[in-house]
């Protein structure tokens, strides 16, 4: 086990993907010898040449234009979007084409690529630099949606994007990039690729998370455990494909579920997962599948941001809703929290 950041994790991700195979290439916005705006690429063009990690023109549909044709030429190529927002330009390419290919050509043609677009809020980034635009990637058959919470799942499940032959939307949060966990890179123990994990056990209710929401979702827990509410947190790890029986299993057991994102509520993932939730586990409910996440607006401006995305305050006010009949009241832990 070795401690790392998220972005020391996915830089050695790309690093081991490069050495292993010959066909995996790494281009985008200024991952050159800048090293990437956040440094996920550092060090890879010296290491590597410019022929295996380059820069590109601005011009995110080019970009994934230029990876779809690589891809059905044999390469593996990654490719970074730089800002969430960013990738809207080359979303026609990416719901068109990236998403549509294997099955136009009826199989014949995969496209194993990866598009790594940082992404969320967190950072006071201003306007076009943090957007939660994973619901639009989601909803788009034919597209892998991966967003890792830990430094070790960062590595594992960029590893296993970049092996896969089909197309991945690989979202990494940017406010998890610098944070540092154990993580072993040499020898797997996570969860196999298209599995959620359980991040902390518990009986009265289970949240749901994925990305940046999950270090969320883990304070609340520990914030209730305080008043004797034992909350179970699952991480997706991956959005598509989506693990039914992991979540399933942990809200019949549980009874209530609360979801949290960071994305602006109005159909987005969250509402599919309590959709899923409240179809599989209708008789096991003891409470109605609740959901904390942004407002329905655009992101605001960095002095707002706080006001925008969920935080324990929130989540903990859900967990009070969730009318426990036996338990303590939490709901004076959310004001604690604020």
């Amino acid at each position: 086990m070795t401690a790392m950041t998220m972005a020391q994790a996915l830089n050695s991700a790309l690093r081991d993907a490069l050495a292993g195979d010959e066909q995996v290439l790494v281009f985008g916005e200024d991952v050159g010898p800048l090293g990437g705006v956040f440094r996920i690429t550092d060090g890879l063009t010296k290491e590597f040449g410019e022929t295996r990690c380059f820069d590109t023109p601005l011009a995110e549909s080019g970009i994934v234009g230029l990876a779809v044709g690589m891809a059905m030429g044999g390469f593996r190529p990654v490719v970074e979007m730089q800002f969430d927002a960013f990738a809207y330009p080359a979303f026609e390419q990416i719901a068109s084409h990236v998403a549509k290919m294997r099955n136009r050509t009826r199989g014949k043609v995969a496209l194993p690529m990866v598009i790594r677009i940082p992404y969320a809020g967190g950072i006071g980034g201003v306007e076009h630099h943090c957007d939660s635009s994973e619901a639009y990637y989601a909803h788009t058959p034919g597209l892998k949606v991966v967003t890792p919470a830990t430094a070790e799942d960062a590595y594992w499940l960029l590893r296993d994007a970049i092996a896969d032959p089909d197309p991945v939307v690989f979202m990494e949060p940017k406010r998890l990039y610098w944070s540092k966990g154990e993580a072993d890179i040499a020898d797997r123990q996570a969860p196999a690729f298209g599995r959620a994990a359980v991040r902390r056990t518990g009986k009265d209710a289970t949240l749901v998370a994925y990305g940046p929401s999950v270090p969320v979702a883990l304070e609340a827990a520990e914030t209730a455990a305080r008043e004797g509410i034992d909350l179970e947190v699952i991480d997706l790890r991956t959005i598509v494909p989506f693990d039914d029986e992991t979540v399933v299993e942990s809200v019949r057991k549980t009874g209530r579920c609360v979801v949290i994102q960071e994305a602006q509520g109005f159909a987005g993932v969250g509402a599919e997962i309590a959709a899923r939730v409240q179809e599989r586990c209708f008789h096991s409910l003891a409470a109605p599948v609740l959901r904390v996440t942004g407002f329905d607006i655009p992101y605001p401006p960095p002095k707002l941001e706080h006001s925008h995305l969920p935080d324990v305050e929130r989540v903990l006010d859900a967990v009070d809703r969730l009318q426990f009949d036996d338990e303590p009241d939490v709901h004076h832990l959310a004001r604690e929290a604020s």
